[in-house]
């Protein structure tokens, strides 16, 4: 049985200490409830003063589902694709940008892997362990693997894979590719905690004098990003050496000392986390609030010297010896990115900026006489053709726009684009279909004024509004 309503296979009503996240049971219970704001946030509409939970808010715009067959694992549904596929566009733009080249790496290794990067002994009990079909007779085959919970010993592989120069340094890898982690049933929540997710993960190896430039990149980065998702706040956490690590006290020393200093040159407020870094290195938790008042760890930065050092990654130095040792920097910005979408869900309560919403423009024919007019309008600024006999451009922006030609009332439809959370809404009647244009009216435009443009005039000018973050 497929479920619809993803809170009914999620755990119970609890508040966590940190910040009020809130759970469900699997005992279908009824979704979370609308909930009032508390007096110090700023709703996004002046009228609501309602909080949705981003579970219901799922659920209504058709954005996802959860299976209890496959408990913690997101189906994404069409509208929520979209969402999900802008947000990779939109971070791998960044991330060009900032020089990282993107790979795809299995999502299944030997255990031995896991044994080198120092993970199974650390954090098995949360992987999840295949066997091999083999049957013994193989001489020294290794018949346990683990799905990968994260990416960096498989970059470690690729970084080794050919002879490196201090010339090729830094060298930044990116990768989108699922993750798994044996979360228990009972800590499994919505979006923001899940069994299969993906990271926006990166890895940067350099050497020891580019660690400190590579962090203010990583905290540009993060700041750029945040900029355009209109992140309230956030604040900076740098995470010291925890009581059970891996690596010599003079590397955590250095590791943490190189931390605070790119930290105490940021403008960004940041103060000590004591004891809650990596097993392997120190690193920078940036938290976020939402529009609510909740904050959400999202993007991390960690320096990390060991793992170099157990899977033995040299380079060529300028003295010409090949024993010279990377230094590897682990960093995320949107972190997960099933946990990032609902912090954004709820941060605009389903009324989407134009850049994101997987409803940009609704045509609606007055009459049936205009219909063959609408889907025609439809095609030029969605840009998809109907010709199937032509290569579709890969390149070109897709618009989505949506045709309702159904036997209602024309208020009728107009309130239901509305209720969906269109952008734009455009009414075709005789008059505009004679002059070959469409009557568009902003929905957040609370004025109601509708201005003539036509099909090629309104792609222009969604695709302007998108491309400064609107």
């Amino acid at each position: 049985m497929i479920l619809r309503l993803p809170w009914r296979v999620i755990t119970q009503f609890r508040r966590s200490n940190k910040f009020e996240a809130i759970r469900w049971c699997s005992s279908c219970e009824q979704p979370p409830a609308r909930q009032r704001r508390p007096a110090t946030s700023k709703p996004s509409q002046p009228q609501k003063d309602l909080y949705l939970d981003h579970r219901r808010i799922g659920q209504e715009q058709d954005l996802y589902m959860i299976n209890e067959l496959t408990p913690g694992s997101i189906f994404f549904l069409p509208h929520g694709t979209r969402i999900y596929n802008r947000l990779l566009e939109f971070m791998r733009a960044q991330l060009r940008g900032f020089g990282f080249d993107e790979v795809v790496s299995p999502i299944i290794y030997r255990k031995t892997l896991w044994q080198i990067s120092g993970h199974w002994d650390k954090y098995k009990d949360d992987m999840y362990k295949v066997s091999d079909r083999s049957d013994g007779t193989d001489v020294g085959e290794d018949d346990d693997y683990g799905l990968k919970p994260m990416n960096c010993p498989g970059h470690c592989l690729i970084f080794d894979s050919t002879l490196r120069s201090y010339n090729d340094l830094p060298i930044r890898f990116a990768d989108f590719s699922p993750l798994h982690r044996n979360e228990a049933k009972g800590a499994l929540t919505g979006l923001t905690r899940v069994r299969r997710f993906h990271q926006d993960d990166g890895h940067i190896f350099c050497t020891p004098d580019q660690v400190e430039q590579e962090i203010k990149n990583s905290l540009q980065l993060v700041d750029n990003v945040y900029s355009a998702f209109r992140v309230p706040s956030y604040r900076l956490l740098l995470s010291t050496r925890p009581e059970k690590f891996i690596g010599a006290l003079e590397e955590w020393d250095k590791a943490e000392n190189d931390l605070r200093n790119v930290l105490e040159q940021s403008e960004v407020p940041w103060e000590i986390n004591d004891g809650d870094g990596a097993f392997y290195g120190p690193k920078i938790d940036i938290l976020i609030k939402d529009s609510n008042g909740k904050e959400h760890q999202a993007a991390t930065i960690q320096l990390d010297f060991q793992l170099p050092r157990r899977f033995n990654l040299k380079y060529k130095g300028a003295d010409g010896k090949d024993d010279h040792r990377p230094v590897l920097i682990h960093r995320a910005v949107f972190g997960s990115v099933e946990r990032f979408l609902a912090i954004v869900i709820e941060q605009h309560q389903g009324r989407w900026p134009l850049w994101l919403n997987p409803r940009q423009l609704m045509i609606i024919p007055i009459s049936h006489a205009q219909s063959e007019f609408a889907h025609a309008q439809q095609e030029i600024i969605s840009g998809n053709a109907s010709d199937k006999k032509k290569l579709f451009s890969f390149m070109a922006e897709p618009l989505f726009v949506d045709v309702d030609e159904r036997p209602e009332t024309l208020g009728h439809r107009m309130r239901e684009a509305i209720k969906k959370g269109y952008n734009y809404v455009a009414v075709v009647g005789p008059k505009e279909s004679s002059k070959n244009v469409l009557a568009i009216r902003n929905l957040s435009d609370q004025s109601n004024k509708t201005t003539e443009y036509s099909a090629a005039e309104v792609r222009d000018l969604i695709i302007g509004k998108m491309n400064t973050f609107e």
